[in-house]
């Protein structure tokens, strides 16, 4: 079953209308599970897994006619605690949860890729992998720690996509280096002394406290990291005190740290220990930093596939292609892009008034068949490399 008989359209304003957040995409599951296994029916060169380790992902792997390695190609499929409100006749049925990222529409840009393949058996083997938990809970790394990717179902190397509303419905966008930032978790709890308002002299304000590290913490990003390279930190939470005449005793911070590099991180990690122990003898308090990266780690391209890449796309005349700055957002395919060679691309999403996260985020379907098309044109393209090497 080609993509000129799937309904690319309908398959995605389906998955629009069941959203699940992370680890918990059992409907989700459901639909591709089903889908898939109609796709590949009467194949005999497909395999299909489930793992009882991570239950919501599917792993798909079509046998090449001629095997000299095995490519990789990843989507997501959880969706994020949003209320959607575009107003569409497709919006999604469960209540507070939206597909406000895309990944619906990556679904469906995979579904599409893995029909195309049902239809034009791959020379090399070629992995599908439906991976849960991209938003949260890091799905990506536990699939590698879970061993999803051992035997015949390691790549050799892995490709994914990630949609883009600043760009033109079906627009490719990439480049070499780092596509996404890593993100790196922060909470810091202070510990002082509880007072009346109008003697500080006996207490220890762990408002004055925290707010003074935060101050201290913006110059990490003027005076400690290579303008050039760039990098974030940003507190959205600050929680302090219960009435306005008590001086707070204790404070917590919430906030998160991006970086283009795994280095540059590592920097900005060590630097803020420094500025909790200089806070901690100014204000004779307690500081507890507690940082937090998990898998999200920065999407950094493989150089040689990601040229490769770029070079396919701009030779192709009927493929829309642009060169792209990197975003500061995350995204745990870094992780996996740690551990195998590869590289992630932008697709264009046509809503350029509203962000990813938006609950008015609606990517233009119209999208769904040039990233078919030029992804199964580029796997493709990686096949006949790999037979001419």
């Amino acid at each position: 079953m080609g993509t000129e008989r799937v309904d690319l359209p309908k398959i995605y304003r389906d998955l629009h209308q069941i959203p699940e957040l992370a680890l918990q995409e059992s409907k989700t599951h459901q639909y591709l599970l089903a889908l898939i296994q109609k796709l590949t029916a009467g194949l005999d060169f497909v395999e299909i897994k489930t793992p009882a380790a991570l239950p919501t992902a599917i792993l798909v792997l079509l046998h090449g006619s001629n095997p000299k390695r095995t490519i990789g190609y990843r989507t997501d499929i959880d969706a994020l605690p949003v209320t959607e409100a575009t107003g569409l006749p497709y919006a999604s049925k469960n209540p507070h949860v939206m597909h406000a990222c895309g990944h619906d529409l990556h679904m469906t840009v995979a579904l599409g890729i893995l029909a195309h393949f049902c239809e034009h058996r791959p020379s090399d083997q070629l992995l599908f992998f439906f991976q849960p938990a991209e938003e949260s809970e890091n799905g990506g790394k536990l699939a590698y720690e879970d061993q999803l990717f051992t035997g015949k179902w390691r790549p050799d190397e892995f490709y994914g996509l990630h949609d883009n509303p600043q760009l033109p419905a079906g627009t490719i966008g990439c480049r070499l280096g780092t596509l996404f930032a890593g993100t790196t978790e922060v909470d810091v709890h202070f510990t002082g002394k509880q007072g009346h308002a109008a003697y500080p002299q006996f207490a220890n304000d762990m408002v004055v406290a925290a707010s003074q590290f935060i101050m201290q913490v913006q110059t990490i990003i003027s005076r400690s990291i290579d303008p050039i390279e760039g990098g974030v930190i940003t507190f959205g939470q600050f929680e302090a005190g219960t009435i306005r005449n008590v001086i707070a005793g204790t404070a917590q911070l919430h906030g998160t740290i991006r970086g283009l590099t795994q280095k540059m991180i590592r920097q900005i990690d060590k630097r803020l220990q420094d500025v909790a122990t200089g806070i901690a003898t100014s204000y004779d308090c307690q500081v507890d930093l507690k940082l937090n990266q998990g898998g999200y780690l920065p999407v950094e391209n493989d150089p040689t596939r990601t040229a490769d890449l770029i070079k396919y796309m701009k030779k192709n005349p009927e493929i829309d292609y642009q060169e792209t700055e990197p975003a500061m957002t995350g995204e745990d395919f870094g992780y996996l892009l740690s551990k195998f060679p590869g590289t992630m691309v932008w697709l264009g999403a046509g809503d350029p008034d509203h962000q990813l996260h938006s609950d008015r985020f609606a990517p233009d379907v119209r999208a769904i068949q040039p990233g078919v098309s030029a992804l199964s044109g580029f796997l493709t393209h990686r096949m006949q490399e790999a037979e001419e090497d």
